[in-house]
């Protein structure tokens, strides 16, 4: 991932910051407990294709 679009990407849903979890090639809302995936280095953020986190999951 470009660091550069890590430094603008938010959450779409509320706007918040996100964690990128390169192993997992997601990108991590934790106020929405939701996980986007990265598909061919480009990131899908569309809450239909997100995957909800475990509360286990969630990064502190």
């Amino acid at each position: 991932m470009d660091n550069k679009l890590l430094e603008i990407l938010v959450c779409p849903i509320c706007k918040g910051p996100l964690v990128y979890r390169k192993n997992e090639q997601e990108l991590v809302c934790n106020a929405d407990a939701l996980a986007f995936p990265i598909r061919d280095g480009i990131p899908v953020m569309l809450e239909e294709e997100a995957r909800k986190l475990e509360a286990e999951e969630r990064a502190v």
